[in-house]
């Protein structure tokens, strides 16, 4: 009787940690808020001017011009031409396999966006969502060749090494993924253009990177607390890096790229792939209006971390990096 009652208490004891847990976390920043105001209203600050710089003037052109291409007859063509190669591959039709890609040119969270716009006009099918999800939320080549490679690491050719094995990563998760699928993927032929009105597309594009500005600038300072509750401690570099990064993987990448070894792409890797806290929630607040389950989100999108990550470290020790 004891032993069932022990075991009562564990149980309920596990379920309200996450919740006690994360109180505690709120309450400690907004102590840390009100202690150091000038601080981390400057790390807001500095996170807005983070999206503003980089993030606005290549997302919202991508989401607008990416809201309309998805209605036109080419989107159709392509998606009905490539989901034969998508289903064998990935057990998603040709209307994933195309978000898939258009997430691989333009980047965090271009890709979550149309996925929820297809499937909200009924071109994804129900049970390949997670699926097309999975393979469609990446990022791209300007954020991990231009502001990662090129200005954090100083190499476009470590931009590159990081984008190989960024998609590499994310490919081959989702490859062994789909053999848990459990209905086979239907076609679903895409016969004609869409309805387009251009100031709605418009006011949801907006309003869509008015919510990534948000969840940068608010990370960002969050990513600094974590930075500034770390540095008395005894801990690695790479370490408070990461810890950073989870929050927001813009400022762990740029610690990370103070030392240039294989380890930090590889830890950069990891970040940009899984996306830390920031990009998560900018791509959960589309996703779970599709009801895609946030926890099989979330353990596949570390999964494809972790195997970018070995991917990465890999091919840079074979490059001499």
């Amino acid at each position: 009787m004891s032993s069932l009652c022990i075991q009562i208490s564990m149980r309920n004891f596990s379920k309200r940690l996450p919740s006690a847990l994360l109180t505690g976390a709120v309450l400690l920043a907004i102590v840390l808020f009100l202690i150091f105001p000038a601080r981390y209203a400057g790390a807001v600050r500095e996170g807005v001017g983070l999206w503003a710089l980089s993030v606005l003037p290549a997302t919202l052109p991508m989401l607008f011009l990416m809201a309309i291409f998805t209605r036109r007859k080419l989107f159709s063509h392509a998606a009905n031409a490539i989901s034969p190669l998508s289903g064998k591959l990935f057990r998603v039709s040709g209307a994933g396999a195309c978000a898939a890609l258009i997430s691989a040119l333009s980047g965090y969270p271009v890709g979550a966006r149309t996925v929820y716009d297809l499937s909200r006009a009924k071109l994804i099918p129900e049970e390949e969502k997670l699926r097309a999800a999975c393979l469609s939320t990446t990022s791209g080549p300007a954020f991990l060749v231009g502001a990662v490679g090129s200005g954090m690491f100083h190499s476009a050719a470590a931009g590159w090494l990081l984008f190989a094995s960024h998609l590499a990563g994310v490919y081959l998760v989702c490859f062994f993924v789909r053999l848990f699928a459990k209905n086979q993927t239907r076609s679903v032929k895409i016969s004609a253009e869409r309805p387009i009105s251009l100031s709605e597309l418009l006011s949801d594009s907006v309003l869509s990177v008015l919510c990534v500005g948000g969840a940068v600038a608010i990370f960002y300072a969050f990513g600094q607390m974590i930075a500034d509750l770390c540095a008395p401690l005894p801990l690695p570099q790479p370490a408070v890096a990461v810890l950073r990064g989870l929050l927001e993987m813009t400022g762990g990448c740029s610690l990370l790229s103070a030392e240039r070894s294989a380890l930090s792409l590889a830890l950069c890797a990891f970040l940009t792939t899984f996306g830390g806290v920031c990009v998560l929630v900018q791509q959960l607040a589309f996703l779970t209006q599709i009801r895609i389950p946030a926890g099989k989100f979330l353990a596949v999108k570390f999964a494809q971390g972790f195997a970018a990550a070995l991917l990465c470290f890999g091919l840079a020790l074979l490059c001499g990096f």
